[in-house]
């Protein structure tokens, strides 16, 4: 039963944390341990700087020199992206130029934020990174944080260009997608942990987790088990993980606060504030229990 949807960053991808040492300052160190442990547990790819990995708070040359440290650490058999987007298209395409420079394999680029623009404005943006770089494009839709969808007519017509090549998933939309899959070949990440496995069933290449960072072996393990045709286990292994995503990424905190607060990965920068003491012990309680389940 193994899925034939395209697979152009592979099938298991981390949106990795960004390690800071405990006076804030970017951590290459614990940046390349921490890849390499993701590599060795079933991560096939990484995203650097997305949201998880705190890009609104980290300059331009932490961006390039974490890129590079992880490079220098995984080789160059691991696909990695490297979040690029934002509210501005010209800091967006400086960023684009950059992360090529700095060794990235392919670029997240989530819609414009905050500015809501119309979806003509959203596919130009789209476009002009496209046109700005030699790598192939992983849009973002992620609506809840960007304030615009990017609408799966958009979405046909970007699947055109012969950069934009996938999509990270995060609309909660299945009927849009699978409409995207059925008349495109975009490969559909899955950027909602929850929907893993429902959005692979359908034709999707697999996702991009922030709860890979602390479980990356009981993320895919579902996948695993779906694609060797053992559904049944799939969906039960799928549920095993339901608490933890739950109390990660659906109880009021970032993920990258409680993905923090379950690694010795640094201090979050402000205005992010760390996980309170009641919110890391029940983490920590959920987490162990998948650890054993």
């Amino acid at each position: 039963m193994t899925t034939t949807a395209p697979r152009p960053f592979g099938r298991t991808l981390c949106a990795m944390i960004t390690p800071f040492t405990a006076t804030g300052a970017l951590d290459p160190d614990a940046a390349r341990a921490h890849a390499a442990r993701l590599v060795a547990e079933g991560c096939d790819g990484i995203v650097l700087s997305g949201t998880t990995g705190e890009s609104p708070t980290t300059t331009d040359a932490e961006k390039s020199a974490l890129l590079r440290a992880v490079r220098a650490e995984v080789g160059d058999g691991v696909p990695l992206l490297s979040g690029v987007g934002g509210p501005d298209t010209a800091t967006t395409l400086r960023l684009a130029r950059e992360a090529e420079d700095a060794g990235a394999d392919g670029l997240l680029v989530v819609s414009p934020y905050y500015s809501r623009p119309q979806q003509s404005a959203v596919e130009a943006y789209f476009l002009r990174v496209a046109e700005s770089t030699g790598l192939p494009l992983m849009l973002y839709d992620i609506p809840g944080r960007t304030g615009v969808r990017i609408e799966p007519e958009t979405l046909l017509r970007l699947a055109d260009h012969p950069r934009v090549v996938a999509m990270k998933d995060c609309s909660y939309d299945l009927l849009g997608a699978t409409k995207v899959l059925a008349r495109t070949s975009l490969a559909y990440y899955s950027g909602c942990e929850e929907l893993n496995l429902p959005l692979y069933a359908v034709g999707g290449a697999g996702y991009v987790s922030t709860v890979a960072n602390v479980a990356p072996r009981q993320m895919r393990a579902p996948l695993d088990a779906f694609d060797a045709g053992r559904t049944d286990e799939a969906a039960r292994l799928n549920g095993l993980t339901a608490r933890l995503v739950e109390l990660m990424m659906a109880s009021g905190l970032p993920g990258t606060v409680t993905a923090k607060a379950l690694l010795d990965a640094g201090p979050v920068r402000e205005p992010l504030q760390p996980a309170g003491r009641e919110a890391a012990d029940g983490l920590r309680k959920a987490y162990e229990e998948l650890l054993v389940a």
